[in-house]
């Protein structure tokens, strides 16, 4: 009988490939990846072939909050030798356009200028917005 047990795993992927994998993932109303906007705080590659990683995102009204952090799992659990990918969100220190890298920046047309606030990026209105808005209709 022969033995199919593998006598060599995969090698583990490194930080940055990684990296890579977490750049084809994009927040769907910003065209920038999610790793040069700044949301990765913490990856860590464990010797049993499992990866942590800490993200936020830009605020913690985001549309697409469930779907983002699954999304960043399945690319990095595609890198060989990768067993498993968890994946929490955090919210400190909060998110802000410090993080961003400067192509982020540069590509958002933002260098020097000031980001714009969540509810521009997501046309989330405040309640002060849509009296406002309720009063020139009427």
């Amino acid at each position: 009988m022969t033995d199919t047990t593998p006598t060599s795993k995969s090698p583990l992927p490194d930080q940055e490939a990684v990296i890579e994998a977490i750049r084809q993932v994009f927040d769907p109303e910003i065209p920038v990846n999610i790793y040069d906007l700044g949301l990765i705080y913490h990856i860590e590659i464990n010797d049993d072939a499992t990866i942590d990683i800490q993200m936020t995102l830009t605020t913690p009204n985001c549309p697409v909050a469930e779907l983002i952090p699954v999304q960043v799992a399945g690319k990095v659990k595609e890198l060989d030798g990768v067993v498993d990918v968890r994946v929490s969100l955090v919210w400190e220190p909060a998110w802000t356009q410090d993080r961003m890298s400067e192509d982020a920046k540069l590509i958002l047309d933002m260098q020097g200028g000031v980001m714009p606030k969540p509810q521009q990026l997501f046309n989330i209105s405040t309640p002060t917005q849509r009296k406002s808005s309720e009063d020139r209709r009427h």
